[in-house]
């Protein structure tokens, strides 16, 4: 019988890594697996109707409250994982900001903010980056991680991270800089409530608590 597997995540690079590493725990001959790359809506939505078992997303202080109302009206729960203090994201050779030791929102004010575009009239607590709803004069929004990425390069451009999403990649292009804030970020996964994971549920969970754990900045 063919093994089925569904996780549905905000743009992390730990999650590949920890869904990758559960395939390979999972072994077998024949499967059908699926990794999606969702907005908190998006989410919500595929956990609640089964599209896929687990859900990987980050809270925080400001928007715990909103979070934390949406998933309860839909039958789920948030299951922390690791606690992380925010960086700001820039390029690792060319930013005039690289090598400072830590960065404020002010800092920050001429350059672009580049983040991930979510659905139309979603409320900003639900947005993929910390701080989301402070204003900025220069904006871009985007779909996938690869143009984030691409886009930050090109236009001298940051953004504001768990301090995990780079932290895992070859660490070529981005650089990460500790954001002046006292606010840590949660990060875990959202399942139906009172749920049982299947074992490979288990092994992703089990892969992405390492991961967290390995890469939080404190």
């Amino acid at each position: 019988m063919s093994k089925t597997f569904a996780v549905s995540g905000q743009h992390y690079l730990f999650t590949v890594q920890a869904f990758a590493n559960a395939v390979l725990a999972a072994g077998g001959n024949t499967y059908s697996y699926a990794l999606r790359d969702r907005t908190f809506e998006g989410i919500v939505a595929d956990v609640q109707s089964g599209a896929s078992e687990l859900g990987v997303i980050f809270r925080s202080p400001f928007i715990a409250k909103r979070v934390d109302e949406a998933l309860d009206q839909a039958g789920l729960e948030f299951h922390s994982l690791a606690t992380s203090a925010p960086c700001v994201a820039l390029p690792a050779t060319s930013h005039p900001l690289v090598h400072a030791k830590s960065l404020t929102i002010e800092d920050l004010a001429d350059y672009p903010y580049i983040y991930f575009e979510q659905e139309e009239g979603a409320p900003i607590e639900f947005a993929e980056e910390a701080f989301a709803s402070i204003p900025r004069e220069k904006r871009i929004a985007c779909t996938d991680r690869a143009s984030l990425s691409e886009l930050i390069c090109a236009l001298n451009g940051y953004t504001i991270t768990s301090g995990i999403l780079v932290g895992i990649s070859d660490g070529s292009l981005l650089e990460t800089i500790p954001l002046e804030t006292d606010a840590r970020l949660e990060l875990g996964y959202v399942s139906k409530r009172d749920a049982v994971l299947t074992q490979i549920g288990q092994y992703f969970v089990s892969s992405l608590a390492r991961k967290l754990e390995r890469y939080a900045t404190k």
